[in-house]
């Protein structure tokens, strides 16, 4: 049986919501705002500390975040999040104050980002209890890997067996379309055919054919995602990363990437959570040019309160590699946020590689291929991106940062390369923002 409360929303933030519903999907909007507003009631009586005075979480200069997977550390016999968190909780407690707990999905591909259960923990790391353990130490961070679905997934398979309402969960688009202008992060195919009850299909796939990704302009795969997003808040995560989140929305003829409905659905969220578990950020992924993705601050008190700080990390590398730190100077110096609700989270490595895209009007073109071929020269590899003229793009340095910082085959001492590792984590700890560590 549904538990009831008696929460109500705020005039703003029903109105906040009830805004972006009526841009998303029209004349439905007032029926699916009764149907939210009725799940986020029973979220409420469920988790009535979400609701206290003093829950709104801040940051400061005393914060820091972990970026692992939960198989990073490892004893024979023991699950390996229970691993982590007494590991954690010996060494790093009232040091790190976060967590960022790679996704600890079931996964097809993608490490780990090719989710075939939004709602499971991989059983080969742990459970849920694992994860709350975690909790008791630190503040959590989760993968919202909403963008994208694996075709592995349940949702997917009803899809193609064509069972609703997941019938219409995916996007699917005639192959003789013209989708020239979609910006594109991968030069695999945009489509991928699959055999479906009803014939084939060509299924919307912007990362990989494994991935398959969501059709938002159906509110009931919103609706679906913000249980997903609650369910998360309900386990301990007080960050929720938006992965890949640019691409959402999609309106053939247009790029695909930042439309208008993509930001009204983030500032839905952030409404929603606002209204039920206020404690909790929202953390934006994009991997583009600066200016494109500070536009995820919204008015600086309407969407995410933190971006990821790409253009670090390929300044950091040209910086160390030429001796010449102006244009990072320059660059940081203009660094601000819409407000003091917003902050960047500032990074130099993760699980994927060293993004170039953000450097564009920082460095210039014969800069970033410098940073292009140093990598090249070190052992490492470059994805690039298919641009609307059919050319391709640098997109990833795909290396560690300890091997992009020095050459793993030149004859420099170890110890100048520890010391050039450490110099870029100093830059990243000194600046202004969240400093993010992987490990």
């Amino acid at each position: 049986m549904r538990q009831t409360s008696t929460f109500s929303l705020s005039k703003t933030l029903a109105n906040s919501i009830l805004t972006h519903l009526h841009v998303l999907y029209g004349d439905a909007a007032p029926d699916i705002f009764v149907t939210l507003t009725e799940e986020l009631g029973a979220f409420v009586a469920r988790h009535p500390e979400f609701q206290l005075p003093e829950r709104p979480q801040t940051l400061s200069e005393k914060d820091s975040i972990l970026i692992t997977y939960g198989d990073q550390i490892q004893a024979p016999g023991e699950a390996t999040l229970q691993t982590l968190a007494d590991v954690l909780g010996e060494h790093l407690a009232g040091i790190i104050s976060s967590v960022h707990l790679l996704p600890f999905f079931p996964y097809s591909s993608d490490d780990g980002f090719s989710i075939t259960d939004y709602l499971a923990v991989n059983p080969e790391m742990g459970t849920w209890e694992n994860i709350h353990a975690l909790r008791q130490n630190f503040r959590l961070m989760f993968d919202a890997v909403i963008n994208h679905i694996s075709v592995q997934s349940d949702w997917f398979h009803a899809f193609l067996r064509g069972e609703p309402p997941y019938s219409d969960y995916f996007i699917t688009v005639d192959p003789d379309t013209d989708l020239s202008s979609v910006t594109r992060p991968r030069t695999h195919p945009l489509l991928t055919p699959f055999e479906t009850a009803g014939g084939t299909k060509f299924v919307w796939t912007t990362f990989s054919a494994d991935q398959a990704d969501l059709n938002y302009k159906n509110p009931a795969v919103l609706l679906d995602i913000l249980n997903v997003l609650l369910t998360y808040i309900a386990h301990g995560a007080e960050f929720i990363r938006l992965d890949a989140i640019g691409y959402l929305w999609k309106e053939i003829g247009t790029s695909c990437i930042h439309l208008p409905q993509t930001h009204h659905i983030i500032q839905l969220m952030r409404a929603v959570l606002d209204a039920v578990a206020p404690h909790v950020l929202l953390i934006t992924e994009t991997n583009v040019p600066h200016a494109e993705n500070i536009s995820y601050f919204g008015d600086g008190h309407n969407e995410a309160q933190l971006v990821y700080n790409f253009s670090l990390p390929p300044l950091i590398l040209h910086t160390l590699h030429t001796a010449d730190a102006s244009a990072m100077s320059r660059w940081a110096a203009s660094l601000s946020t819409p407000g003091d609700e917003t902050s960047y989270f500032n990074f130099i490595a993760s699980h994927d590689g060293i993004g170039v895209m953000p450097a564009k009007g920082i460095l210039s073109a014969a800069e970033i291929d410098a940073l292009v071929q140093k990598t090249l020269a070190h052992g490492g590899l470059v994805s690039k991106k298919t641009n609307p003229d059919g050319s391709e793009s640098p997109y990833e340095l795909n290396i560690t940062l300890f091997d992009a910082l020095s050459d793993p085959n030149g004859d420099e001492p170890q110890e100048i390369r520890v010391v050039r590792f450490m110099v870029s984590q100093a830059i990243m700890l000194a600046l202004a923002g969240v400093p993010g560590i992987y490990a």
